[in-house]
């Protein structure tokens, strides 16, 4: 079969086709998935370009989806034909976190998805929402669903409250889409006027240019009379300081990626004194990815897909991925 693996020590360069022996077949519990299509998140970026360490000839990408061809034996949620998506933990079922249910990552500590067969464990997927082509379904499993458990199952989000979002990659977009679709007011940052207008047309109520409004954590708590509700966090240490400043007294901050830096000064009187919740969001369980979807199917939500490149090419897609000039997910065709 057909793949791509990751030389050590990584890098973009170190991206190479492979042929590779066939999957086999499904043993107890497991089910032989064709697979069709992946995403792009910054996990997978970190992998590829060696800041997350692998082994020689990893298989990268922690998104799939696909099509189920054969299941073995004791299989019953699924049979051949189904179509299916990927779970970021695969023994991660519901629950609270736990050291062991959280390994196994595909494309990490385990094969990823840039390959066309895999025999996995039934629980390393979930059916794919109705109605989507897998493409659509391969933008799920990392930043729809860090997105979802952000808002909904940790927030707990509710009709009329305030949203904050940053930026216009895949978690930012679909926050927007759930929060708007429960009955939320958006805020949404970018550095683009021209971006900023694509957010506005999938929703986004209030729009704040931050280069152009520098404190514009001052600025969303007074688009929200008071501050927002929730903030999907995505700059790590360089934003936090905005986002506190952005949340209401007893606001919910889900700090979820690291693109403003690892390090920098954050407010922690501020943080105490405002009894900001602030909590770590790394996906989620594969109970909060079936829930997930049904409240898609509930809504109809469509994701926002920037550009869909081939196997081969999946170097040039982290390469377009690096510019950030993207809106939405970048999906590779297998």
């Amino acid at each position: 079969m057909r793949a791509m693996v990751l030389r050590q020590p990584g890098g973009l360069d170190r991206l190479e086709p492979a042929q590779l022996p066939d999957a086999g077949e499904p043993g107890r519990g497991e089910i032989l998935v064709r697979l069709a299509a992946s995403s792009l998140n910054y996990h997978d970026y970190a992998v590829v370009v060696g800041a997350i360490k692998t082994p020689d000839r990893r298989i990268p990408m922690s998104d799939g989806a696909g099509e189920v061809l054969a299941v073995g034996e004791g299989v019953t949620e699924f049979r051949a034909g189904d179509r299916v998506v990927s779970t970021f933990f695969p023994f991660w079922l519901d629950g609270r976190p736990d050291e062991r249910l959280l390994a196994g990552v595909p494309g990490d500590s385990a094969e990823g998805y840039a390959r066309e067969l895999a025999v996995a464990p039934a629980t390393a997927f979930t059916r794919a929402p109705a109605g989507y082509d897998h493409r659509e379904a391969a933008t799920l499993p990392c930043a729809a669903l860090t997105a979802w458990r952000a808002l909904v199952p940790n927030g707990p989000l509710k009709a009329g409250d305030h949203v904050l979002v940053q930026g216009t990659g895949g978690v930012s977009v679909f926050a927007l889409q759930f929060a708007k679709a429960m009955g939320a007011t958006v805020i949404a940052t970018s550095s683009s006027d021209d971006k900023l207008e694509r957010l506005r047309a999938l929703g986004a109520d209030h729009l704040v240019n931050y280069k152009a409004e520098p404190k514009w954590g001052a600025k969303a708590r007074e688009l929200s009379n008071g501050g927002v509700d929730h903030v999907v966090e995505i700059g790590g240490a360089g934003t936090l300081p905005q986002s506190i400043a952005a949340a209401r007294l007893g606001g919910h901050i889900s700090l979820i990626g690291v693109l403003a830096g690892l390090a920098g000064q954050v407010p922690t009187a501020l943080l105490m004194q405002k009894q900001v919740r602030l909590e770590g969001i790394t996906v989620g369980t594969r109970r909060q990815q079936l829930d997930m979807i049904r409240a898609i199917e509930a809504t109809g939500i469509r994701p926002v897909i920037d550009r869909s490149l081939p196997l081969a090419e999946l170097a040039d897609a982290f390469r377009w991925q690096e510019t950030g000039r993207h809106f939405g997910k970048i999906c590779i065709d297998i």
